[in-house]
C-alpha cells in the first residue's frame, strides 16, 4: 500500500504527534529484546507501506509532556494521511494516540 505521489501533485506536510501516558524512554527500559524487535518490525513494515509519504520517520521524545515522538508525513490531503495512520503502530500502545497537524504555508513563501 504505497501511499505515493504522482510528480507535479500538491502535497501538504503533516506533523504526526504520538501520544502515550508512558514516556519512550520508559517504554524501552521496560520492553523485553523480543518486544523492542517486535516493535521496530511493526514499524519498519509500516513505513514500507507508507512509502514516499514519509517526509522525515521522526523519533522517540524525551520530555515531560506526554509526546512520545513524531513523524513528519506528505500527501495530497488529511484524509489520505488520516488512512495511512488507520492501522500505525502506535495504535496499538496501550492508551496511546496520534495528533495530526498540519503544516501552515507563511505568506510570501509559498512555492
Amino acid at each position: 500500500m504505497n501511499k505515493g505521489v504522482a510528480k507535479g501533485d500538491f502535497l501538504s506536510k503533516f506533523l504526526v504527534l504520538y501520544r502515550s501516558p508512558v514516556s519512550a524512554r520508559e517504554q524501552m527500559a521496560n520492553a523485553t529484546p523480543e518486544q523492542a524487535q517486535a516493535g521496530m518490525k511493526a514499524w519498519q513494515a509500516w513505513a514500507e507501506g507508507a512509502g514516499s509519504a514519509i517526509v522525515d520517520l521522526g523519533a522517540p521524545l524525551d520530555g515531560e509532556a506526554d509526546v512520545t515522538g513524531f513523524s513528519i508525513l506528505q500527501a495530497d490531503s488529511r484524509a489520505s494521511i488520516d488512512e495511512l495512520l488507520a492501522d500505525h503502530p502506535h495504535r496499538h500502545t496501550p492508551g496511546g494516540s496520534i495528533d495530526v497537524l498540519e503544516f501552515m504555508a507563511l505568506p510570501g513563501m509559498e512555492g
